[in-house]
């Protein structure tokens, strides 16, 4: 235990009990809210991310994250119904490893859903374009959907050796992601005026997910052809592996699952329901979508002059290598799903497939950008944040302060990031807190065995251990700059910590029940969406 500074659950537990959401959702809803949150960004854009770390090897990539996220999420499944309050991973932590750890937790929770969104972002800024210019005939100047060219500029300031790839990059790049980068604020600004996104409107959205990747997989499947799927791992399991840490990204929507237990009806039954029921359905649809992609237009990576697979995250190197094919290669596009079925001659199921998802992933952003305040909030709520962040705005109810603040550095990162490289370092923060929620169940079984678990994670002395060790897998099969850009961020979160949070923790100060701010008795949260 951290220094002594535990929140006891029953203490938590009341707290919640002093306010608590309306309970309305089932376990049919539940089910629906995770497959939204699970399909996404992940299967329709990081498809080609995928593909150009593992090559056909991808199919096995899904297999590995999928596998890791089951484990997780019969441990998230024995926390959520056991606990089932606001705050997932960070309350969970607060009970069982205290309060530093808790915290870490918590600020790797912003660190994914913050990127999160800037990735989901950029994710429907790639087919925004691509229906713009199908449908319209309009095609955005490359200076405004993309920053490779700002990136090289910026490599080249820093000191690096001017090379073909960077010219290229600045030829063919751009300076600013705009549509990503509006689309965000867009986003932000309903959060702030409080517009809301109902249960039956998210199923309506998972409708049209579930029903234009049903389509992708009946149009692709008969026309497989097994030659595409030779050589199977072009760059060896370590391709696999790397493809697998960011093919995570396409699976966690489940654990916003968990961030909507108070607004559940009997969680104890739905919530393992909805977690684990989600993960199985989407599991089905990811490998039989990425066999689909592999087996027509093939999934080979583009290799640099030395034979080697380019980094996807290396956007100068791969916007010149794509540039070199004519952008003729599923890796270099930026609507994979769409762009394999025009290849294979079903243009107009094309431009829908592309159509769904720029309808759907919108609702992606405004779930995860709500996770991150509801994350910001429960930490404010327990001293750990200034309460100035969990300000309500007078007129529209909300908590427009961190809204904005986040809105901010959402828009930022959808307008200088690639895709990729933002999906990697959302995960390294969720593969963080998922492996703190696995030692919390341990550690809860050990300390407080008599506590009613409606739901048992079975054989938990094997379950939690292998899925601590397959979130470090993936954690260490990141790129060495996202590992770097995680231990930075969590060196800054210490610092906070030490400089203002642990002086002005409630637990610290002796204050074992904390209220929330009567101005959210009328917070009505929009239902998450999808990621």
């Amino acid at each position: 235990m951290i220094f002594g500074r535990v929140k006891p659950l029953d203490a938590i537990l009341a707290t919640a009990e002093k306010k608590s959401l309306h309970r309305s959702l089932g376990a049919f809803q539940l089910t629906m809210l995770g497959v939204g949150a699970i399909i996404g960004t992940g299967i329709f854009v990081l498809t080609a991310e995928a593909a150009q770390k593992a090559g056909p090897g991808m199919l096995l990539s899904f297999v590995i994250a999928g596998f890791v996220c089951a484990v997780a999420a019969l441990c998230y499944s024995e926390m959520a119904s056991m606990v089932p309050v606001s705050g997932s991973a960070y309350t969970y932590s607060y009970a069982v490893t205290g309060e530093l750890m808790a915290w870490l937790v918590g600020w790797a929770l912003v660190l994914e859903y913050a990127v999160a969104a800037g990735a989901v972002s950029v994710g429907w800024s790639g087919y925004f374009v691509g229906l713009l210019r199908e449908y319209l005939g309009i095609a955005l100047p490359s200076e405004i959907v993309n920053a490779n060219a700002l990136i090289a500029h910026i490599q080249l300031a820093f000191g690096a050796a001017p090379s073909a790839e960077l010219s290229t990059a600045i030829a063919v790049g751009g300076y600013i992601n705009l549509p990503a980068c509006l689309i965000a604020l867009l986003v932000t600004w309903l959060l702030v005026i409080g517009t809301k996104e109902s249960a039956f409107v998210n199923s309506i959205l998972v409708v049209i997910k579930i029903t234009a990747l049903t389509v992708f997989v009946v149009l692709a499947l008969p026309v497989l052809q097994t030659d595409k799927f030779i050589p199977f791992a072009p760059l060896g399991f370590a391709g696999i592996s790397a493809a697998a840490a960011s093919i995570f990204f396409a699976y966690v929507g489940f654990d916003a699952v968990s961030t909507a237990a108070e607004e559940t009806k009997n969680p104890q039954r739905n919530m393992p329901i909805g977690l684990i029921g989600s993960l199985a359905i989407c599991t089905v649809f990811y490998i039989l979508v990425a066999s689909g992609v592999i087996g027509t237009v093939g999934a080979q990576p583009l290799m640099d002059a030395t034979g080697k697979g380019i980094e996807p995250g290396n956007a100068t190197a791969m916007a010149a290598a794509c540039a070199d094919v004519g952008n003729q290669a599923v890796v270099c596009s930026k609507e994979a799903l769409a762009w394999t079925m025009r290849q294979i001659g079903w243009v107009q199921i094309g431009n829908l497939i592309g159509l769904a998802a720029g309808l759907a992933l919108p609702s992606v952003i405004l779930m995860m950008m709500f996770g991150q305040t509801r994350i910001f909030f429960v930490m404010s709520r327990d001293g750990l944040l200034p309460e100035v962040l969990s300000k309500v705005h007078p007129k529209y109810n909300t908590p427009h302060v961190v809204t904005i603040i986040t809105g901010i550095f959402v828009a930022l990162f959808a307008a200088l990031f690639p895709v990729g490289a933002l999906a990697d370092i959302s995960n390294s923060g969720t593969l963080f807190a998922f492996a703190m929620v696995a030692i919390a169940v341990m550690v809860l079984r050990k300390t407080d065995p008599n506590r009613v678990r409606p739901f048992r994670t079975p054989a938990v002395m094997i379950v939690a251990p292998v899925a601590i060790l397959g979130c470090l897998y993936l954690f260490f099969s990141l790129s060495a700059y996202t590992l770097t850009l995680f231990a930075g961020w969590a060196a800054v979160g210490l610092l906070v910590y030490f400089l203002y949070s642990r002086h002005h923790s409630h637990v610290g100060r002796g204050i074992v029940e904390v209220h929330e701010p009567e101005a959210y008795e009328d917070l009505d949260p929009p239902v998450p969406g999808t990621r």
